[in-house]
């Protein structure tokens, strides 16, 4: 069974809005020369970090319910130019909807188990 991270998806109000920002995100990107992948940044690196990468997905929480999810593809860490560590998580580009399943403010991430989190819409 795969293990998941579920995170807020602060200022965004609707997976169609948080599709459209990815999608500036990566046109930015290669219009500039860089590398265009997805990523979210975060000081705490996932200790279960193997876990995570056997089949694990970033589930987005918008407007107080989990409405989208993505792959984790890698977690890196790097240290920022402040001298901070930081960790990537490297994401899909592919958002899937799911079901919405309603779920209270929290800070930072949480691990979600399989068998908590909601399916795909699609399915």
């Amino acid at each position: 069974m795969s293990l998941h991270l579920i995170k807020l998806c602060v200022g965004i109000d609707e997976f169609t809005q948080l599709a459209q920002w990815q999608q500036r995100r990566l046109h930015a990107l290669a219009a500039d020369g860089k590398p265009a992948f997805l990523s979210h940044i975060t000081r705490m690196t996932p200790k279960r970090a193997d876990a995570l990468l056997d089949g694990g997905s970033l589930y987005w929480v918008i407007r107080g319910q989990i409405q989208a999810r993505q792959r984790l593809c890698a977690i890196e860490r790097f240290t920022d130019a402040d001298g901070i560590g930081r960790c990537a998580l490297v994401l899909d580009p592919e958002l899937v909807r799911t079901v919405a399943q309603p779920r209270r403010p929290f800070q930072g991430w949480r691990y979600l188990k399989s068998e908590d989190a909601p399916a795909d819409l699609d399915q």
